[in-house]
């Protein structure tokens, strides 16, 4: 019995992405989907990878990123080469996710302040400002 395949449509409903967007990823290598006629029919494999792409991305890496870390899979090292690079790039991506939400966490300490800061000043003045 052969492995199930799915449609273009079945995929964008699995996924919530749209057929544009499962095309953009053949065109840049990162799904490599069957052709029969003008169809397209994604394997098992497709949907994993698919997967893997949509996390890579909410993570932050790039399309280049991602394909290069969805090709280690073929090395015949049981994965130990991609597992290595992916866990190194996710290092350094949750590295910079936290310095960023330090950086905006201290610009919203600042934002406050500075608010508060008007308000008080306004409230001297006389006027009054809206409720939130």
């Amino acid at each position: 019995m052969s492995d199930p395949k799915f449609t273009i449509g079945e995929m964008c409903e699995m996924f919530d992405v749209t057929p544009r967007t499962l095309r953009f990823y053949e065109a840049k290598e990162l799904l490599a989907p069957e052709r029969v006629g003008q169809k397209r029919l994604f394997t098992k494999s497709d949907r994993a990878r698919l997967k893997l792409i949509l996390q890579g991305k909410r993570f932050g890496f790039s399309l280049e990123e991602i394909r290069q870390l969805l090709n280690l899979y073929y090395l015949g090292d049981q994965q130990t080469t991609q597992l290595t690079q992916t866990y190194q790039l996710g290092r350094e991506r949750l590295a910079a996710m936290e310095s960023q939400r330090d950086e905006l966490n201290n610009a919203i300490e600042d934002l406050r302040e500075q608010l508060l800061w008007g308000e008080k000043v306004l409230a001297d003045r006389g006027v009054k400002l809206a409720a939130e």
